[in-house]
């Protein structure tokens, strides 16, 4: 493959899996605006309705999601010579750097703090009730702390690839 194609695939795996990733976030705060605690009987069995929907929802790709995107990010800066500038935040590329860390966090995000808690409240690792209870709590403010996150992370994105700050 040569450094044109390769250049293209990364831009769009980037970009639509960045889609699937940001979009499972933006979606889950349409779709339950306000947290609504579990109850016991949520998680008692795997019959439930609204057991189902949520494991449905939220058991998807959007943590591989995350690193498709991270990982496809670093490549392109890396291909085109700005990952160490972008790293230390040099000159044009300190926007995309923001935006990288930025990105950096809100995979670890994902990996380490929502998912082992997102694990419990879908029974995937046996956890006692209140323990599961305790985590839907913790996996809803670490979604939507990606959420937020998004925001400026779209911002330094563009703004590094269309100047919209100017850093000398």
């Amino acid at each position: 493959m040569d450094a044109a194609t390769f250049a293209l695939v990364l831009r769009w795996a980037h970009f639509l899996a960045g889609v699937v990733w940001v979009g499972h976030n933006y979606s889950s705060v349409v779709q339950r605006p306000n947290y609504v605690p579990l109850q016991a009987s949520d998680l008692i069995g795997d019959t439930s309705a609204r057991f189902q929907a949520m494991l449905n929802r939220e058991h998807g790709v959007f943590r591989w999601a995350s690193v498709v995107t991270w990982s496809a990010g670093l490549l392109m800066l890396w291909q085109r010579g700005a990952l160490p500038a972008a790293l230390h935040l040099h000159g044009g590329q300190a926007p995309i750097g923001i935006g990288m860390y930025i990105g950096t966090l809100m995979m670890l995000n994902v990996w380490f703090v929502l998912w082992p808690h997102q694990r419990k409240v879908l029974g995937l690792v046996p956890a006692p009730v209140e323990e599961r209870l305790r985590c839907s709590r913790i996996t809803h403010l670490s979604s939507r702390t990606n959420t937020m996150l998004s925001v400026p992370l779209l911002f330094f994105m563009a703004a590094g690839a269309h100047g919209g700050v100017p850093f000398a």
